[in-house]
């Protein structure tokens, strides 16, 4: 027998019954914001999703399933989006995911990793060269030496080599099989998609599985793998967030799931660098080596940062997806970026969230000087009109960035702590 529990991502909590054994693991699993029993009614369990959404099924040995479903508040091909632009902007801006008539985030995954699959394979499945390191009664490519001599002890047969075989079994084509395999047992998904999807495993059947909890194959874009681009993306998109756990009691839970906070923060800052690339510089996502004090023992981990082309750090931001209060955002978000901009030297931040009670507002730090920045970006709208109103933030810091190097405050000759002096950034965006 197997129960459903349907929430939405950060709405209020509802009460469902359950048996205590799945309540408690759901509360140490950590995957909701809040479970708890009910206080007035035995057996009744109160549970709120916070950013994470998907499905997870916990089993009851001798007892029955509960599958926990969470839905985004943004629509399944809006998320596609934002997964999809994070990994490869230039592959994604114009590209869309299909994901037919399904609505739920799985039902919807599963259809477009079958649908890409199909695409890469349909011209036969991608060859490459993968070194092989093995004993041989035959010599082929070089001897290990050292391996003959720990292993065989002076025979001289089996030989140890290492060799490249070009082959079918490459990284891309495990990765695939692993995505495949993985939605093949995942609960939810629609039986006509099933189906499709056991074409594809039968394509891959040659294909060497992995084993749960080996790292997962590194590969890399090139021109020969293009066509498999897409479909290795959405591959690793199931991969990173299949999850399965064996908890106290014999309860199993498994299932798969997206935290909206990096899906958010990933696709913010690879829309933020994208349209900073007129202006030159650098852009460093989850910029490293930042420290708020003199002794480097209070590290920063900013989401986004800005240099200019001399090295000096002009733009710092920070992505927020979790929602803001019902009048203004949360103040601890400003403590935090006074801090970024208290380290880097600058006179402004910009904080950008998901959602808020306004567009933009800002805050002018007593004696300090410094401006905090809150901006809202509206993830309704078309992908093209988000990556335009992303494109309009990034000429309001930039302008901001230019306004602070020209004003009186800048001194040239004493640049600020955390800067060296620089030139101006540029007039206009290049190229």
């Amino acid at each position: 027998m197997t129960a459903v529990v349907s929430l939405v991502e950060h709405a209020p909590a509802r009460a469902f019954p359950m048996p205590d054994t799945v309540g408690r693991a759901l509360a140490v699993s950590k995957i909701l914001e809040e479970a708890a029993p009910d206080s007035c009614v035995p057996g009744v369990w109160r549970l709120r999703a916070g950013s994470k959404v998907g499905v997870v099924a916990v089993a009851v040995p001798g007892g029955e399933t509960v599958t926990v479903r969470i839905t985004p508040k943004v629509p399944v091909a809006r998320l596609f989006f934002l997964l999809g632009y994070s990994n490869d902007p230039a592959g994604w801006r114009d590209g869309v995911v299909d994901v037919a008539e399904h609505s739920e985030l799985l039902p919807a995954l599963a259809h477009a990793v079958e649908r890409q699959t199909d695409r890469a394979l349909r011209r036969g499945l991608l060859q490459g060269y993968r070194t092989v390191e093995e004993a041989s009664l035959v010599v082929r490519g070089r001897i290990r030496e050292a391996e003959q001599i720990r292993r065989r002890f002076g025979m001289p047969l089996p030989v140890e080599v290492a060799y490249d075989e070009f082959t079918t079994d490459i990284a891309e084509n495990r990765i695939l099989r692993a995505a495949v395999d993985r939605l093949l047992i995942l609960p939810g998904v629609p039986q006509t998609v099933r189906t499709r999807l056991m074409r594809q495993r039968a394509r891959l059947a040659d294909i060497t599985p992995l084993v749960r909890g080996q790292v997962i194959p590194a590969w890399r874009p090139t021109r020969l793998n293009t066509r498999y681009h897409q479909a290795l993306h959405l591959a690793q998109v199931v991969l990173d967030g299949a999850s399965a756990e064996h908890l106290p009691g014999g309860l199993r839970m498994d299932g798969f799931l997206f935290d909206m906070n990096r899906v958010y923060e990933d696709f913010v800052c690879a829309a933020l660098r994208e349209a900073m690339r007129p202006y030159g510089g650098r852009s460093a996502l989850q910029a490293k080596d930042v420290h708020l004090d003199e002794c480097d023992s209070v590290r920063l981990r900013p989401d986004f940062v800005w240099y200019a082309d001399s090295g000096t750090p002009r733009i710092v931001a920070d992505a927020k997806y979790k929602a803001g209060k019902q009048r203004g955002y949360p103040n601890e978000d400003l403590y935090q970026m006074l801090a970024y901009c208290t380290a880097f030297g600058l006179a402004e931040g910009h904080l950008v969230y998901a959602r808020g009670s306004a567009p933009h507002t800002s805050h002018r730090v007593r004696r300090a000087g410094t401006v905090l920045h809150q901006h809202a970006l509206d993830l309704d709208r078309q992908p093209e009109a988000l990556l335009a109103e992303i494109r309009e933030l990034t000429e309001r810091m930039v302008a901001g960035a230019k306004s602070y190097i020209s004003s009186p405050r800048y001194d040239r000759k004493t640049p600020r702590p955390g800067s060296s002096s620089a030139p101006l950034l540029p007039a206009s965006p290049r190229g």
